[in-house]
């Protein structure tokens, strides 16, 4: 059954925490998965979690650490010493769970902690992994995996294996390396349970096997296990030489964090940013792309100052200034959020700038025929002007097509220069269609609706 946060049992479980009442707290917690209590210490101040934290024991308690919200968890550690840190939660956790917990943290601290950790080689393997760039394989891999030598036999692996085992709390696959440790393989278990003992594993190991550099990026990454629908992907060095793996559940989260970042991106805010941050921080990420927006609203006054002539003469051409404005944003928007979905599933193919941006032309055409006859038709049964209907038409026409191409360009040009295109889906491109319809419209209402 799923758990269900109420208030009641909030209230319940604050006043076992504020009477210090531990067999109640295990009563109310008991039972509950990990990422129900990260849930429930969501709810809770730094006091109230701590003691809290105090009644589960050491695996659970780091098991709730990994689901809790970024900012909770760093306030939690935070009140917390060096040595509670290293002997309640390093020793527990997996090593990229650990390596990335203790990123928080001051060198100094980080150092500290470290050198607290009971368990020498989870210490080495946490040290090894903060060594690596954020957002590359090295980062994302955990230490923790079974491997085999190839030229053990069945009986010898067997053994080794329920030796590696003890450490790890869920087995996807035995990789196969040499006495140099490089990886030549897996090892599929079925073929393990019925091949007699003497074999070897030289006999009976599948060489195919797909694998990341410690250096690979971290959307690369879920790409790949996408792609081939992987819960698991070994990482190895330059070398080949086998040094961590990387499990499915890194991987969604990467996910989660990538279309954040471009939801983020698209709505006009910089940086990663909640909405439990400070004024200034949450200001300082939308500030900018709202200046962005000012300044293309300021273009647009020019513009039409530019054709305030035109204006005064026929003020009719006002009444559809919103009509064009809001069109271009939409259809630029449009074209862009598809090539950035195709770029960052890597769905666009190989066709050429040329094919793409003629393809989204026909379509910019057809969406722009469609729209300008509906917006004829209805001029020309409520405007008595010919002439503003053939404007109003043909710069709609123009201006979505016009819109479509530029919305189609931007995000492949920028991400051809390595920037990301989430930032084309946003304020950036909705401002610029916004001024350049305008003068679209203007520029054919003076053509063909004002000059006799």
């Amino acid at each position: 059954m799923q758990f269900e946060l109420t208030r009641k049992y909030l209230d319940d479980l604050r006043e076992a925490i504020l009477l210090n009442n531990e067999e109640t707290l295990l009563d109310l917690v008991t039972d509950l998965h990990a990422a129900d209590i990260g849930e429930i210490l969501s709810e809770l101040d730094t006091k109230e979690a701590t003691v809290l934290y105090k009644v589960l024991d050491a695996n659970m308690a780091s098991d709730v650490l990994t689901y809790m919200e970024e900012e909770e968890r760093e306030n939690f550690l935070r009140s917390l010493s060096s040595k509670e840190i290293a002997e309640q939660f390093m020793d527990n956790l997996d090593s990229d769970d650990a390596a990335d917990m203790l990123s928080m943290f001051p060198q100094e601290q980080k150092e500290e902690i470290i050198s607290m950790i009971e368990d020498k080689q989870q210490a080495r393997d946490i040290v090894d992994l903060l060594h690596y760039e954020e957002g590359t394989a090295g980062a994302l891999m955990a230490k923790e995996l079974i491997a085999v030598n190839i030229n053990w036999s069945v009986s010898t692996t067997v053994k080794e294996m329920r030796k590696q085992a003890e450490s790890i709390d869920q087995v996807f696959t035995v990789y196969v390396v040499d006495d140099e440790d490089i990886l030549l393989g897996r090892l599929p278990l079925k073929k393990l349970l019925i091949t007699p003992l003497k074999a070897q594993i030289s006999d009976i190991y599948d060489p195919k096997i797909r694998s990341v550099k410690v250096d690979a990026d971290q959307e690369d990454i879920a790409n790949i296990m996408e792609k081939y629908d992987l819960v698991v992907l070994p990482v190895v060095d330059e070398l080949g030489r086998l040094q961590g793996r990387i499990t499915i559940d890194d991987v969604v989260d990467v996910i989660k964090e990538e279309a954040e970042k471009d939801y983020a991106l698209a709505s006009g805010i910089s940086g990663s940013v909640e909405s439990t941050d400070s004024i200034y921080t949450l200001t300082r990420a939308r500030l900018p792309w709202l200046l962005i927006g000012l300044f293309g609203g300021v273009m647009g006054a020019r513009v039409i100052e530019l054709y305030e002539g035109d204006l005064q003469l026929y003020p009719e051409m006002a009444f559809f200034i919103p009509l064009i404005a809001a069109m271009g944003g939409n259809a630029g928007v449009q074209s862009s959020a598809i090539i950035v979905q195709g770029l960052a599933n890597n769905s666009l193919g190989f066709s050429g700038l040329g094919a793409k941006l003629g393809k989204e032309f026909m379509v910019g055409l057809v969406n722009g025929l469609v729209c300008s006859l509906l917006i004829f038709g209805y001029n020309f049964f409520f405007n008595d002007s010919m002439n503003l209907s053939i404007t109003v038409s043909c710069a709609l026409l123009s201006v979505v097509v016009f819109a479509t191409l530029f919305g189609t360009f931007v995000p492949l040009a920028l991400d051809k220069y390595d920037i990301d295109p989430a930032l084309a889906t946003g304020p950036f491109i909705t401002t610029v269609n916004d001024v350049l319809g305008l003068f679209i419209y203007f520029w054919i209402g003076h053509i063909f609706y004002i000059q006799p």
